[in-house]
């Protein structure tokens, strides 16, 4: 099942898109749920996710440095902003929170694909005066009926050092006929995502009044 439309997908093509997926569930193993939400390090280590097949796509990026930088960022996440591109979006009406359904939407040369997720985690820790730091991130799983089967993460950062970082950090694998012919292509668009992803971010919060 591969979900298509041959003009930008509407909310309501996009909603059909997620009522077929309304009895369906993850498509990948329970015992990698909400794995995303480790650190880095933890899956580069976890030789049973490479068995299986998976891959690890990470980018990290520094915005810029500052609570108030931090708080934008959060917010442009929360909006979809990082989602601003003209080839690939997501309905920024969509609330983030766990157990709502969404679609990636993606330019595809001749016709738009519908991707079904379901927020799989929301985390977030609230600003320490003492250490100063704060995180705020979710991850998001694929649904039946998506090309990869796997888990990302989107966070956002402040650490210790008042820098403010965007970081996307995922595994995944072809779900489907089309993705694991193409999963070569599919590779070099999850990096093509990440770099412009983290464009379209820094461009909307350096934009913004401040605080």
């Amino acid at each position: 099942m591969v979900f298509l439309c041959w003009k930008r997908p509407s909310p309501l093509d996009q909603k059909k898109c997620i009522d077929k997926c309304e009895n369906g569930s993850f498509n990948y193993d329970s015992k990698y749920r909400n794995s995303s939400s480790k650190p880095l390090s933890s899956l580069q280590n976890d030789q049973q996710l490479t068995k299986d097949g998976f891959f690890i796509n990470h980018s990290r990026t520094l915005v810029g440095t500052g609570l108030n930088t931090y708080e934008k960022s959060k917010t442009a996440l929360q909006n979809w902003k990082h989602f601003g591109l003209n080839w690939t979006f997501v309905d920024p009406n969509t609330s983030i929170e766990t157990g709502n359904k969404f679609c990636v939407c993606a330019d595809q040369f001749v016709s738009w694909i519908m991707m079904p997720l379901q927020v799989a985690y929301v985390n977030e820790t609230k600003f320490d005066s003492k250490k100063l730091k704060a995180s705020f991130g979710f991850g998001s799983g694929t649904l039946q009926g998506h090309l990869l089967s796997g888990e990302e993460r989107f966070s956002i950062e402040l650490d210790e050092n008042n820098q403010v970082w965007y970081e996307i950090l995922s595994f995944s694998k072809p779900a489907h006929f089309l993705s694991f012919v193409g999963y070569p292509y599919v590779q070099l668009q999850q990096k093509t995502f990440a770099q412009q992803s983290a464009g379209a971010l820094v461009k909307h919060v350096t934009a913004q009044p401040n605080l």
